[in-house]
């Protein structure tokens, strides 16, 4: 890491000496990083990494300013939240290149609770992978990285509820640490629907979420205010109603302790994550309540100050449904698994490699089989499991084969960015987000 490679690298300062040889540098840097063994090494190798991207203009930043325009003046536009759980230097790669041309800054980039384990990916080499792919694109500007599902695991939580709190404080303080500054906090995994009230049903989501939001809002770097998001009814479960919000924000108004609250919500519209897979291993058509969506939104900012409504579990639904989300208020929508099924089944994927994860998951993961399921269904549902084992032979594919597989991606992304309208959003966005 020495001036021929574009940079130096002085008393832990990064001195940028040719802007473009620097950018190049990244595709050897981040490889090296992420593929170094020995832990203490991976983790300065990545910090370089990140700093050299920051140092070229692609900065770790909250959106949070931008959320609290939308929750006064709704812009008429939808943040795409993009999960990437493989390819994910090419993926990210191909979302800045198309962020580029069409001016758009409101996209932000995720992983789950969930995904860091099994896609391999810690904060800090999702944040640095992330940065790196941007800085290597020549984009400057903020970079949104958000924590995605953080969130509280039922049965550790009632078995042992201190020891699930500070599980989910040290992930938090990894996210920080790695510069996600984008969480959503997710305890609707501890709603009680038995009990009969909606306050006493929402009561441990509410308080917990309270509690992760003061926990953040502590840990939070000087000058920086972390984007925080709620949720007041697990994805796939009933249809969120307005009396729910109001029943979670009333309790988690009575325990949040430092200001400002949550800035979105979360809600229940009908869809499912990954979608409803059929035997033959099609996704089932979904019918979205767009009328719930609009009057979640529309309570959201009017009465709570928020930027709206986020839609999860959406990338799988039908092209002509995108354009509707900007339309009813939706604020955010969480888009993944209709990526990850376009790498797998894309026809430049090579079969051999497809077929070495999928009897990979048919013997390592046989135990998550279900009853009457096809073949087809299993594979479709373990399949995001098989990004992290092979993460390496993933970024290794021929070049031929992750071209074709990007230029698919690229089109994708530049359709939901058309249609979710945040193309030529780029000035907006940089008038309310300090870097």
């Amino acid at each position: 890491m020495t001036e021929n490679k574009g940079f130096s690298l002085k008393e832990g300062k990064i001195e940028i000496i040719d802007q473009a040889q620097a950018r190049r540098s990244l595709d050897e840097l981040v490889y090296q990083a992420v593929f170094c063994e020995e832990p203490e090494e991976k983790k300065s190798r990545l910090m370089v990494v990140k700093e050299l991207a920051k140092a070229l203009g692609a900065v770790p930043a909250s959106i949070f300013g931008l959320y609290q325009f939308m929750a006064r003046d709704f812009p008429g536009f939808t943040v795409p939240a993009i999960n990437i759980r493989g390819l994910t230097y090419d993926f990210a790669r191909t979302v800045f290149r198309v962020a580029l041309e069409k001016e758009t800054a409101a996209v932000i980039f995720e992983i789950a609770r969930s995904e860091i384990s099994y896609t391999l990916q810690r904060p800090l080499e999702y944040a640095t992978v992330i940065c790196a792919a941007a800085a290597r694109e020549g984009y400057r500007g903020p970079v949104f990285i958000q924590g995605d599902h953080f969130q509280f695991k039922r049965k550790a939580f009632f078995a042992a509820p201190e020891k699930e709190k500070e599980n989910l404080c040290r992930l938090i303080d990894e996210a920080l640490s790695a510069e996600f500054y984008q969480i959503d906090i997710d305890a609707s995994t501890l709603v009680e629907l038995e009990k009969e009230s909606l306050e006493e049903q929402q009561y441990y989501n509410s308080r917990l979420t309270a509690e992760m939001t003061d926990y953040i809002r502590q840990k939070e770097p000087p000058g920086i205010t972390v984007n925080v998001g709620g949720e007041i009814g697990e994805i796939g479960g009933h249809n969120s109603r307005p009396e729910e919000l109001h029943a979670f924000m009333k309790v988690y108004r009575e325990h949040l302790k430092r200001e400002p609250g949550i800035s979105k919500i979360s809600v229940q519209t009908g869809t499912a994550h990954g979608g409803v897979v059929l035997p033959d291993g099609t996704v089932a058509k979904v019918a979205v309540d767009f009328d719930t969506l609009r009057t979640l939104s529309e309570i959201a900012r009017r009465e709570y100050g928020m930027a709206g409504a986020v839609q999860h579990g959406a990338s799988t639904l039908p092209d002509e449904m995108f354009h509707l989300f900007p339309e009813v208020g939706c604020c955010e929508i969480h888009l993944a698994t209709g990526f990850q099924n376009l790498i797998y089944d894309h026809p430049a994927l090579p079969e051999s490699f497809r077929q070495e994860i999928y009897a990979f998951l048919k013997k390592n993961f046989a135990h998550e089989w279900k009853e009457g399921w096809s073949e087809a269904q299993f594979i479709y549902k373990t399949r995001k499991k098989g990004f992290g084992p092979f993460k390496k032979k993933w970024w290794d594919l021929d070049p031929e084969s992750k071209e074709k597989i990007m230029a698919s991606l690229a089109q994708k992304i530049s359709f939901l960015f058309e249609k979710l309208k945040v193309t030529n959003t780029y000035k907006l966005v940089t008038e309310h987000v300090k870097v």
